[in-house]
């Protein structure tokens, strides 16, 4: 008996504080140039890595990657880290996933400059063991020797210089985020005042 075809699923790990049309852009790039069946967006509560003081509630920032991505139907938003131990770890979440999901094959989507720090993840061995990383270009990044790990994949997606603290600097400043985010979470943003003290 023939075993069932797994979903290829890329995971698009953030804080996503707020996501943003450069995100978008880049899990676009993936869905066309890949053969992955859907693309989640993975928001994490808190990235053991960033401080926390800069994010808004977790929940907030769910309903926006909710309110960025509904028509588009290769995407998925995906809460999963609110329900695990925090702060969140990917391995841990990925181990979760897999148990989780055995239909699907699981990639992880990573910026360039994630990798650069990737050795500073919690059981970074057991992810490039067990998952292959998709990454695409960020400015300014130092290479390392991960750059000829055979479970890391390089794709020619735009580069992207948007940031998510750019955004919110500039929301701080009285300025203009149109056309940096989709139009529903700049409604949002403002509806919500989010990001005038940060």
């Amino acid at each position: 008996m023939l075993k069932p075809t797994l979903k290829k699923t890329a995971l698009f790990f953030g804080s996503f504080n707020p996501i943003h049309n450069g995100h978008l852009i880049i899990a676009q790039h993936f869905v066309n140039h890949s053969d992955i069946h859907e693309l989640w967006f993975v928001v994490s509560p808190r990235n053991p890595l960033k401080e926390k003081k800069t994010l808004i509630s977790e929940y907030q920032r769910f309903y926006m990657v909710q309110e960025a991505i509904e028509d588009n139907p290769k995407f998925r938003a995906n809460n999963i880290e609110f329900q695990l131990e925090k702060p969140s770890y990917t391995a841990h979440t990925l181990v979760y996933l897999q148990e989780k999901y055995p239909d699907r094959q699981f990639f992880l989507i990573l910026g360039e400059d994630n990798l650069s720090n990737f050795y500073h993840w919690k059981n970074y061995e057991y992810i490039l063991e067990h998952f292959d990383l998709l990454v695409y270009p960020r400015p300014n990044c130092v290479k390392n020797e991960l750059y000829q790990n055979p479970k890391v994949h390089f794709t020619e997606a735009p580069l992207m210089e948007i940031s998510a603290s750019k955004i919110r600097e500039l929301v701080g400043s009285k300025l203009s985020i149109k056309y940096l985010v989709p139009d529903k979470v700049l409604k949002y943003i403002e509806d919500m005042n989010l990001y005038k003290t940060i």
